[in-house]
């Protein structure tokens, strides 16, 4: 196992949960793929994704099935939203983009969960891979990641 999958791994069991992490052969690092690889819905994959708000990073865990509406981020935080090159992804993670999960960042990122991931009892975010998950309950997701559920979601 990758040492970023086991840093994934080892702050959700920190956090209390037993979740299993998922390794695929191919790789899960866009929404579509991740279900195709796990067998479930787009709507069900978790996907975080990083953008700066002002000089401070923002995680957002969006449905694989919406886009991120950087209008309403804007009138959420308050400030010029921007979405930051690989690098920035990576050095403020610690993860690259396609593989980068809610938890185990370098630091605790202001968190906030698009609202139509609560419509599924389970769903999946990447484990530190491009080809690693695991799954987790929504409420759990928004209790180990200390987030606000939000309508974020375009249109």
């Amino acid at each position: 196992m990758k040492p970023s999958v086991e840093r994934v791994r080892q702050t959700l069991r920190s956090m209390g949960l037993a979740a299993e992490v998922m390794e695929f052969s191919e790789s899960t690092r866009t929404a579509a793929e991740a279900a195709a690889a796990i067998g479930t819905t787009v709507g069900q994959i978790a996907k975080s994704l990083v953008f700066m708000a002002g000089d401070e990073p923002v995680l957002v865990i969006a449905s694989g099935a919406n886009r991120v509406d950087l209008e309403k981020l804007h009138r959420l935080l308050g400030k010029k939203i921007i979405r930051p090159d690989a690098e920035t992804v990576r050095r403020t993670t610690g993860f690259s983009i396609g593989g980068v999960p809610p938890v185990g960042h370098r630091k605790r990122l202001k968190t906030l969960v698009d609202e139509d991931l609560l419509n599924f009892t389970v769903v999946y975010a990447a484990a530190g891979t491009p080809n690693a998950v695991f799954a987790v309950s929504p409420r759990d997701l928004i209790r180990i990641t200390e987030a606000e559920a939000v309508h974020i979601k375009e249109g």
